[in-house]
């Protein structure tokens, strides 16, 4: 065994894990773990089930990794959880593995902030370069975009989707799927703002954010129906070419809205 491993760590027989990983005391793996090179796993964490987790990670004391999905209907299929490079999971955290009606993954990105008592359920799916703060809770099914800021004590509703660079304050509860960029608070969760600070931070360029404030009016202030709205916001694509990208991921977002759950208001 590595002189990186405690001795009191459990690594199950057929766990895959690179000589540089170090695991800390009482930490418990399972045999079908795989933890590549340069993460650090605290004691007393448990990581079990289909779990891949990338280089680099820094896993905290407490943490349960690939327990099975929180859900009556799973019934021990070989279900995944894979976690990608450079994450920082804090204490207490609940990661589950995927379902057989979902996919069978659950996904999450790179360079995450995953705070204190975070819990992702079954199928979910986190980009990349998100925060969650203390005790952001995910229902199976959600999708989270990349730099997506949840802030402490958000509730997620199952199939919910959160789009790229949007934001949510404490304790704030969704229903609806939030579009990209915006900013949101209350329970239901109502659409605020858009985060435009965070997109100055990112260096977004001023006619790119003029085209999100656009978006924002023809959403939310315009008075329209979600189709006309897409229609306005489509127009913007050929006004500043510069924030096509960001036009196009609103409208894939806005294609995918389920008539029942639509978008938070």
């Amino acid at each position: 065994m590595s002189d990186l491993i405690h001795p009191t760590a459990v690594i199950a027989p057929g766990a895959q894990i690179d000589p540089s990983v170090s695991v800390g005391p009482y930490t418990v793996i399972g045999s079908h773990v795989r933890i590549g090179a340069g993460t650090t796993v605290g004691p007393h964490c448990v990581i079990e089930g289909h779990t891949t987790i990338g280089c680099d990670n820094r896993i905290f004391q407490f943490a349960s990794l690939g327990a099975i999905p929180q859900d009556k209907k799973y019934a021990g299929e070989p279900c995944e959880l894979v976690i990608g490079d450079r994450n920082t999971i804090r204490e207490f955290t609940t990661f589950n593995i995927g379902s057989p009606g979902g996919g069978g993954v659950t996904r999450i990105g790179h360079d995450n902030w995953l705070m204190a008592y975070v819990h992702i359920a079954h199928d979910c799916i986190v980009g990349n370069h998100t925060i969650f703060a203390n005790n952001a809770q995910l229902a199976g099914h959600v999708e989270v975009g990349d730099w997506v800021i949840l802030g402490g004590f958000t509730v997620v509703h199952q199939f919910v989707r959160i789009g790229a660079h949007g934001m949510t304050a404490m304790c704030s509860l969704l229903f609806a799927d939030q579009p990209p960029f915006v900013m949101s608070q209350g329970q239901p969760a109502k659409a605020r703002s858009m985060n435009f600070e965070g997109l100055r931070r990112r260096g977004f360029s001023p006619e790119r954010i003029a085209a999100v404030k656009a978006m924002h009016k023809a959403l939310y202030r315009d008075d329209l129906t979600l189709e006309h709205a897409q229609t306005q916001v489509a127009r913007l694509a050929d006004a500043t070419p510069e924030a096509r990208p960001d036009v196009d991921m609103m409208l894939s977002f806005l294609g995918g809205v389920s008539p029942q759950r639509g978008i938070v208001r």
